[in-house]
């Protein structure tokens, strides 16, 4: 018989109760609550990344209709729309903020994600830092005013590329300025940051270099410098050069600074300012490659959960519904890293929506997701032996 409950039940044990009411007091979230608990809202919304709905309607119909599965989830009842509209409305966002960053330090303390990348030979720790943009219809989301016309957010994201997960997360409306926010992410010290064009700022590098944080950003201009040695060139690499910015930005960073120009493909030259001095060109354009890996993760993360469409017009609502698809991330990562059936996550993204209150083991079910359930064992009968006085007896065991 089956001896597991379903694959939503197995993957909300990473989540422990006690963890989460403590969270819930800690911001006083089910406050003048009747009945409707958080985490009844934590599962809905998490139900609502995971089997990709568009509305509340679909949330709570999609969990009316597993009513008798509930109970293995902590949840006595499927809830109403204007319930669930409530609480998204009312109940603190940081609740999931801190819900998602309590359960992302516990996965990276267990290992839950995997090793580092063995993709380069230093230990020191490698960032990304960029911002995405989540268009919204103004009508429906005036708080979000980013054009005439037109609304937005954006997500401001640090990704340590150790497991390609967030280190740091800013939610502020699109009129943000990129270059501003990173004044307010913290870099840890001997660290390696690597930001595209967009976070072009002196004086910021002076920062990052006065507390030992190297800098790898792409100029998108030509300041004015002058050379003050330049060393042996090879392959793609068409100067390696120090320098010293001296026309307006000499005052902001007054330090020596390596410019390096790559030739990407014949038509066009790549700009790297850096103030690491001992890496090789070849390295320093390696490593600007692997930025890359921001974009993957702001690509996978709109594709696959609910972040361009909110169930939700509030800017509450909406920032539950994002923290909860960066949870959702958190998991699809944990299971694409425990799969060994070389499926992409996209992929197990839609096969786990598909198969949410199947009663199947977790790993089993991630190793093979195409095998049937277990069935309940058939009856057997057994076979009677019939001694010479034709009295039956019992078989033999």
């Amino acid at each position: 018989m089956v001896s597991v409950a379903s694959l939503f039940n197995q993957v909300l044990k990473h989540f422990p109760r006690t963890e989460f009411a403590a969270l819930v007091k800690k911001h006083g979230a089910e406050r003048h609550a009747k009945g409707f608990g958080c985490w009844t809202q934590f599962v809905a919304m998490l139900f609502c990344q995971l089997a990709h709905t568009d509305s509340l309607r679909e949330i709570c119909n999609g969990l009316r209709c597993c009513l008798g599965k509930l109970v293995h989830l902590g949840v006595n009842r499927a809830p109403l729309r204007s319930t669930l509209s409530y609480a998204n409305q009312h109940r603190p966002a940081a609740l999931f903020e801190d819900l998602f960053w309590t359960t992302l330090g516990r996965f990276r303390q267990q290992q839950l994600l995997g090793s580092r990348p063995t993709r380069f030979r230093f230990k020191n720790k490698l960032l990304s830092l960029d911002s995405t943009t989540i268009s919204l219809c103004l009508s429906l989301f005036p708080w979000a005013g980013f054009k005439t016309t037109k609304g937005g957010v954006k997500a401001h994201v640090l990704l340590d590329h150790d497991d390609y997960m967030p280190r740091f997360v800013l939610l502020t409306t699109a009129k943000a300025a990129d270059v501003r926010i990173a004044r307010q992410v913290p870099i840890p010290s001997a660290s390696i940051v690597v930001c595209d064009r967009a976070y072009m700022d002196f004086a910021r590098f002076a920062d990052w270099n006065a507390q030992g944080v190297f800098f790898i950003c792409r100029s998108p201009f030509y300041p004015l410098y002058r050379v003050l040695w330049r060393r042996e060139v090879r392959g793609s690499i068409v100067a390696d050069e120090v320098v010293q910015f001296t026309g307006r930005y000499s005052s902001r960073y007054p330090q020596c600074m390596r410019r390096i120009v790559i030739d990407i493909d014949g038509n066009e030259s790549l700009i790297l300012l850096t103030n690491h001095m001992d890496f090789a060109a070849s390295t320093i354009g390696r490593i600007y490659k692997e930025r890359w890996q921001i974009e993957v993760f702001f690509k996978t993360l709109k594709q696959n959960l609910k972040i361009k469409t909110f169930v939700g017009t509030t800017e509450n609502a909406l920032r539950i519904q994002i923290w909860t698809a960066l949870i959702a991330m958190l998991l699809l990562k944990w299971l694409h890293h425990l799969s060994k059936a070389r499926w992409s996550l996209a992929n197990l993204a839609s096969m786990l929506r598909l198969n949410l209150f199947t009663y199947r083991d977790l790993l089993s079910w991630l190793d093979n997701p195409f095998g049937t359930p277990p069935l309940f064992p058939q009856p057997e009968q057994l076979l009677l032996q019939i001694n010479r006085f034709g009295q039956h007896s019992l078989p033999e065991t």
